[in-house]
Order: C-alpha cells, then structure tokens, then sequence
C-alpha cells in the first residue's frame, strides 16, 4: 500500500539527513539528484528540516552562483554533543564530539586502582566533565548521548555491565554515576571488542564484510562476531569470551573465576611477553597490551633469527584459538585487532593463515585490524553518533 503523506515526509526527511552525514553540504539540487525526489519535494523538506533546526545554510556552492539553488545545506551538528569513553584497568579515555562525530576534545586519565570506587568513579566522570568543558561551554550540559566501551559482560537484557573477575568495582558503578550527574542523557555501555569490530566494519580492515570475527589482542584476549552485518552477543551477553577458551599448550585448565589456563594463558599480553624472554628479545616488565605492541612491532621490523623464531610462535598460538572459532562459526574472515593484531601487521596476519589452512578445511582469510586500540573509543563513538541521530532525526 501507498505511504501515506506523512509516513512519505518521514522518509524523504531520513534520506536527506542521512546523505548530509554521508556527503558533507549539499545544495537543494544535489539533494534531487541524489534522492531522485521531485524539486517542489526537496524544497518542501529542506524548508522543514531547517525550521526543525536540525539543517541549516553553511556556504554556497560556487561564488558563480546565486540564489536559493546555490545555498549548501548542512546538518547543525552543534544541535547536540556526545561523549565516548574506553574504560580500562588503569584509566579512561575520553572524547566528545558534535552530532555527526567531529572530535572537539580528547582527555586521558590513569585511575589508580588502590583508589576506592567513589573516588574513581568521581576521578572518571570529573574527565568526561573536563573534556566536555573543552569542547564548548554549552557541551557538558548539552551531553546528548554518552556511548562507554568496557571490559567485561554486557547483560542483554538490561544493558548493565556485569560483575567479571579480575576488573575493578568502579567500572560497575560509572554508568549510573554518569546518569545521575546527566540525568538527561542517555548512557549506555558496551563490551570494548563489540564495539572495536564496529569500529573495524564501519571504518577498517572489515569495511567489505558482513561476517567476520574480530580477534582481540591487548592486555587480555577476546573475541566479537558478526554474522549477516549484526553483532551476537549470546544470552547472557558472553560471545567472544575466548580468553576461557580450554586449548593445548597452557598447562591447566581455566575456571569460571580465572582465565590464565585458557587462551589467555598464550595469547595475552602477559604471555607474549614471557615468549619473547623465551626468544631472547628485550621485554618490559609487567606487560600491557600497548607494551605487547612495541615488542611485536620490534620483532616485525627487525627480521632476524630471533624475532622471526618468536612471530612464527605466536603465530602458531593465535592459529589454535582461530582455529577453534573458525570450527564453530565458518565467518570466512578473521581480523587480528587491538594494539598487538595491528603491531603485527600483514607479517603476522600471513603467518597465522598459513598455520590456520592447515588446520582447518574451511577457507579463512586472517587480516591485519587497521585501528588498533583506538577501535573501542572509535566504536562508543560511532555508537552514540547513531543513537543520538535516531532519536534527534526520527520524525
């Protein structure tokens, strides 16, 4: 059945705000050609679109040009500011940007762990603060949409971050702490690798694949899937948790309060560093993942005896756990992520294919992440971005 008149507004009105966020400033012209929608329509909804203030004229098109015709239209992006965060152990980062995802500040902040969760908390909301006071003296009470990237398990059913071994208390409290200081915001939070394989679909090495998984490499290990273009977090919000994953070559078993006997135990940041004293290559003591990066990075570039010796272990390593996920899933692609997937390179990436092809009959292809670790901030980025332009764009 026919749409009606205004269900068809609606629809004009999303396809020309979506093509603005997409193409940067278009004129009214630009807009029917790419639309294919009638002149009268495009002038009705760019009337409307401006008196919502949701566009507005930035320039013109040419200085040959005069006119209504000429007139560039673009989307406000000071209608609303959002703010992303990446939680870690030891710290948050921090950035807030305009409504279609232009940075305005960035903030790091190290969170002692020793600190207590109050203090922590306070530490970590007095960032965002901070970076939104940066941005603009209207951004921090104009906080639309805060999108926070953690460590840990998500619950699907109510969006809260779950209580995981090993990660501190105050990661569990900043959401409702944020929500209380922003009480007009909507805050929301998702598991850190989901949002990097965002980040890498939208934006990096997964741009051409609706199925793949992201292979997380940092300070721990773990897994996002993407199947037919969506994520699936599983029931209880748990896919990907491959650092429990039960594989040859750790010495023990994991337990549902400790992963060091599961793939963590060869692939964390930890364990690349024991393997390269192994190989006699310098490592820093204790090991993170930006610390792994360095040493693999290192390895890459240098080409000798030893580093070659240990890329080709690590290699053998990652292709286990690879393995195991392309046996259960078939995603056709794998990308190394994190700090350490992109140190690593084609180098490593190479390597991993070739041991993965032999042990497995599936065709896999294993790709390089392009973003690294800046992914998860990336991802909460791009998240809040669409969150906010579904609420502030619907009809």
């Amino acid at each position: 059945m026919p749409a009606s008149p205004s269900t068809a507004r609606a629809i004009n009105d999303r396809l020309a705000l979506r093509l603005l966020q997409q193409e940067g400033p278009l004129t009214a012209g630009q807009l029917k050609q790419l639309t294919g929608l009638s002149r009268p329509t495009v002038s009705d909804l760019v009337d409307r679109l401006t008196v919502s203030g949701l566009i507005r004229v930035v320039g013109e098109s040419g200085e040959q040009r005069r006119g209504p015709n000429a007139r560039l239209y673009g989307i406000a992006a000071d209608r609303a500011h959002l703010a992303a965060l990446d939680v870690r152990t030891g710290g948050v980062l921090v950035l807030v940007s305009d409504l279609v995802g232009r940075v305005l500040a960035e903030l790091a902040v190290p969170i002692d762990a020793g600190s207590g969760t109050g203090p922590a908390v306070e530490q970590a909301v007095a960032a965002v603060e901070e970076a939104a006071r940066k941005a603009g003296p209207d951004a921090w009470a104009g906080l639309h949409t805060v999108g926070i990237g953690a460590p840990g398990l998500v619950d699907p059913a109510t969006g809260d971050l779950r209580d995981s071994s090993g990660l501190p208390a105050w990661h569990r409290s900043l959401v409702a702490a944020l929500q209380r200081r922003l009480p007009k915001a909507r805050v929301t939070v998702e598991n850190e690798t989901n949002l990097a394989a965002l980040a890498e679909q939208r934006e990096g090495a997964a741009r051409d694949r609706d199925t793949f998984v992201l292979l997380w490499l940092g300070h721990g290990v773990g897994a996002a899937v993407v199947l037919d273009g969506r994520l699936r977090r599983g029931a209880s919000g748990g896919t990907g948790e491959i650092g429990f994953l039960p594989v040859p070559g750790t010495g023990s078993l994991p337990s549902a309060t400790d992963c060091d006997g599961g793939f963590h135990a060869l692939a964390g940041a930890a364990a690349i560093g024991a393997l390269a004293r192994e190989h006699g290559l310098p490592a820093e003591v204790p090991l993170d993942g930006p610390g792994a990066a360095r040493l693999v990075a290192r390895a890459v570039t240098a080409g000798n005896e030893p580093a070659t010796r240990f890329l080709d272990t690590l290699a053998d390593r990652l292709a286990i756990g690879t393995a195991a996920v392309t046996a259960v899933l078939d995603p056709g692609c794998v990308v190394l992520g994190g700090e350490i997937g992109q140190a690593g390179g084609e180098p490593l990436a190479a390597r991993v294919a070739a041991r993965l092809k032999r042990l497995s009959p599936l065709p896999t292809e294993v790709r390089p992440g392009t973003l690294g670790g800046a992914a998860v901030l990336r991802g909460a980025l791009l998240t809040a971005r669409d969150r906010a332009q579904d609420e502030l764009f619907a009809p």
